[in-house]
């Protein structure tokens, strides 16, 4: 969870299968991700912003500029 300045603070660990991986890394090297980290922030921003959980984005930039909320109320989520 990130705090009020974007700072990430907790670190999640999950366990996923070849395929997986691979189709997570086929997925970010197709979309230039800058990591695996960017990747799955990224992904699970559109799955929330699918269920209407937050407001769903895509954006490119560095791996900071992949979170899942976007903490700055100034700059816009969407494309």
């Amino acid at each position: 969870m990130a705090n009020d300045h974007g700072k990430r603070l907790t670190r999640l660990q999950i366990m996923v299968s070849d395929d997986e991986i691979k189709a997570l890394d086929d997925w970010r090297f197709s979309q230039r991700m800058p990591s695996r980290a960017a990747a799955i922030r990224e992904l699970l921003r559109r799955g929330l912003g699918a269920e209407g959980y937050i407001e769903e984005a895509g954006k490119q930039g560095d791996s900071s500029s992949f979170g899942v909320i976007d903490v700055n109320p100034d700059r816009p989520t969407s494309r």
